[in-house]
């Protein structure tokens, strides 16, 4: 059974709004993070701290994408953007799904992905399984 984890953009969040063109490039951006750490260190750790690519299904570009695995431990996690009413209030989100026969290691990368995005978002984080994290400043 899929599984889904919703990062929210509440008030106090550094954006309002987000676009998936936009999420790739934070992705993108950790990737680098990633390999600069392996550069300091003498060894390629982006492949092994993110060891997917990124994907997109024609017509589906302003929705979703995914990521898919490069080793047999990886399979897919899949990203999208949407927007719900709260009140007179549009609330947007990103939501990532760990689908039908995803791994155990993308679901712990799952996890390290969405609690990256939501720090640097200043994001409310509703986790698999249903906690939630606050990153947003609260009063």
């Amino acid at each position: 059974m899929a599984q889904s984890a919703y990062i929210k953009l509440v008030e106090g969040s550094a954006v309002s709004a987000i676009s998936p063109d936009e999420l790739k490039q934070h992705l993108i951006d950790y990737k680098e993070q990633l390999a600069s750490t392996g550069r300091q260190l003498g060894w390629n750790y982006a492949d092994y701290a993110f060891p997917y690519t990124i994907e997109t299904k024609s017509g589906a570009e302003d929705k979703w994408f995914y990521l898919k695995g490069t080793s047999a431990l990886y399979k897919y996690i899949v990203f999208g953007v949407g927007s719900e009413n709260d009140g007179d209030k549009e609330r947007h989100y990103i939501q990532v799904v760990l689908p039908d026969g995803a791994t155990h290691g993308d679901k712990a990368k799952g996890n390290e992905l969405c609690k990256h995005l939501a720090k640097k978002l200043k994001a409310e984080l509703h986790l698999f399984n249903g906690r939630i994290m606050y990153f947003n400043p609260r009063k």
